[in-house]
């Protein structure tokens, strides 16, 4: 394969204590963000804290600093307006969220829509597809994003129990767990919405995440079988794995970066948020690979029951 750096022999192990610190910080501050999505609370989407989304153009041209003006004295002060410019929008197209909730039995949509009428009447509104989500719906979704999270993680401890060892699993577990609290984290820090977009990419950067562990895990075994003729010990196996396969690492870490940067970029706002995780899911996957999970196998084997005897 090309390697974009030749061999090399970094001590990562040796600075695993100031990359725990870095990480305990991190995972304080994801858990925090975890805890607000648990309770529902925080800066979450329309998909889970209920509003309403309307798509559509209008026949005359209207600034969003006008439109927002307009819709605001209708009650809808926090909307999230996006002008969609393309070949596949027409022109004077608008994207429109908000989480603003209004009475049982009442549409959101209707009242949006009576909003802009009002404040635009000789402005006529083309109405292409409206989104009502009611707080019931959204309390389903943040269970099921929940569950959907858990349930991924658990299978991780699985399937890496399967094919290396329990501890090998329970580490790639944690490891995947705080590359997701991080960018949970990352996200309340920077005031983004947690939308089920979101969540979609905090899924994707966590099988990513084993991914890299995985092929690290691979080198590993093979190289335990070697330096234990070699009687070399546990840390320097790490050690020699990472570096190993540190090229193929960062090829593959830039290869995707490219990929998702183009996605940040030309993707529209709508996926801006999807991308924007991804690559923080993709730097810090990478990290946790070589900083989290693999220090971690090397104090459980210094602490187990069977090294200390």
């Amino acid at each position: 394969m090309l390697r974009i750096i030749g061999k090399t022999n970094i001590d990562f192990i040796g600075k695993r204590k100031v990359a725990f610190v870095f990480s305990g910080v991190l995972m304080v501050v994801g858990l925090f963000a975890f805890v607000l999505l648990l309770l529902g609370k925080g800066n979450l989407g329309i998909d889970f804290a209920g509003g309403v989304m309307v798509r559509g153009s209008f026949e005359n041209p209207v600034s969003v600093s006008d439109l927002r003006g307009k819709i605001s004295s209708g009650g809808f002060t926090d909307a999230y307006i996006i002008e969609l410019k393309g070949s596949d929008a027409p022109p004077n197209s608008f994207l429109i969220r908000t989480k603003v909730q209004v009475a049982e039995g009442e549409l959101l949509g209707d009242k949006l829509l009576s909003a802009m009428r009002v404040g635009l009447p000789d402005n006529e509104f083309t109405l292409d597809s409206i989104d009502d989500i009611g707080p019931a719906v959204g309390e389903t979704l943040q269970k099921q994003a929940r569950w959907a999270i858990l349930l991924s993680l658990l299978g991780i401890l699985i399937y890496i129990w399967i094919r290396f060892e329990f501890r090998f699993g329970v580490v790639a577990t944690v490891a995947t767990f705080h590359d997701v609290l991080t960018v949970l984290g990352i996200f309340l820090i920077l005031n983004k919405e947690i939308s089920l977009l979101v969540i979609s990419a905090l899924l994707t950067l966590a099988g990513y995440s084993l991914t890299d562990t995985v092929v690290l895990y691979d080198r590993i075994r093979e190289n335990r079988k070697l330096f234990r003729k070699k009687g070399g010990d546990f840390a320097s196996t790490i050690n020699t794995s990472i570096n190993d396969v540190l090229s193929r690492t960062l090829i593959t870490s830039l290869t995707t970066l490219s990929v998702v940067m183009v996605l940040l970029i030309l993707g529209g706002e709508v996926l801006h948020d999807f991308a924007l995780a991804l690559i923080m899911g993709v730097i810090i996957g990478t990290y946790s690979s070589v900083f989290v999970a693999s220090p971690i196998i090397v104090e459980w084997e210094r602490r187990s029951p069977k090294r200390l005897k």
